[in-house]
């Protein structure tokens, strides 16, 4: 996978666009700036937006092209990003550093899915907030209607709605969506895709 991503952020453009995630700048508009992790963040876009609010941000990747541009598109907002390139394990946060957790696209290879989801809830402080949107398990379904809409065609790295609130149980889930919606992110996300949505809060004990 990271020769994959490599290769596609090699592109010079920005392969789902410049601008913040829709779901996730609603969200970080509404909030108090702090510190927040992006996990799988790709070219920035996300990274770059939470910096502007004055968010100190933290991401990570696999692909050292991704980080190439994302610096790069920092740089050209005037702002500051910490990011690292490797395997969560291998990264040196620390339990309960974010105050937010922004999942937007983050989807993980089968043998690694659980133990990441399970490692953002010890990185999270409590109290802290998860920022959750990425393609459900009836995407690839969509992908056949609609191939423009992205996302990975192997099913165990999509989302369930069970399967989350499996993950998150105890969390306290603002918001909770399933459903059918329309991209335009860029070359990669357009059009109809079937995503899943939420804001969940980390218990205080």
């Amino acid at each position: 996978m990271k020769d994959f991503w490599n290769e596609r952020y090699a592109d010079k453009d920005y392969l789902y666009g410049q601008a913040p995630n829709k779901y996730f700048k609603e969200k970080i508009d509404e909030m108090q700036p702090g510190k927040i992790l992006l996990p799988a963040e790709g070219e920035g876009r996300n990274a770059v937006y939470a910096a502007s609010l004055d968010w100190d941000v933290s991401a990570f990747d696999i692909s050292e092209k991704g980080k190439e541009k994302a610096l790069n598109l920092a740089n050209k907002q005037s702002v500051e990003i910490a990011y690292k390139v490797g395997d969560l394990p291998d990264l040196d946060y620390k339990d309960e550093q974010f105050d937010v957790i922004a999942l937007i696209f983050a989807h993980f290879s089968e043998e690694k899915k659980e133990n990441y989801l399970k490692k953002f809830k010890k990185l999270l402080k409590r109290g802290g907030v998860i920022i959750f949107e990425a393609f459900s398990k009836e995407q690839i379904d969509i992908q056949k209607e609609n191939p423009k809409s992205g996302g990975p065609k192997n099913a165990e790295m999509l989302f369930s709605k069970e399967e989350l609130q499996t993950y998150f149980s105890g969390y306290e889930f603002e918001e909770f969506e399933d459903l059918i919606t329309e991209l335009s992110e860029g070359k990669y996300h357009q059009g109809k895709a079937a995503v899943i949505r939420f804001v969940a809060k980390k218990p205080l004990n």
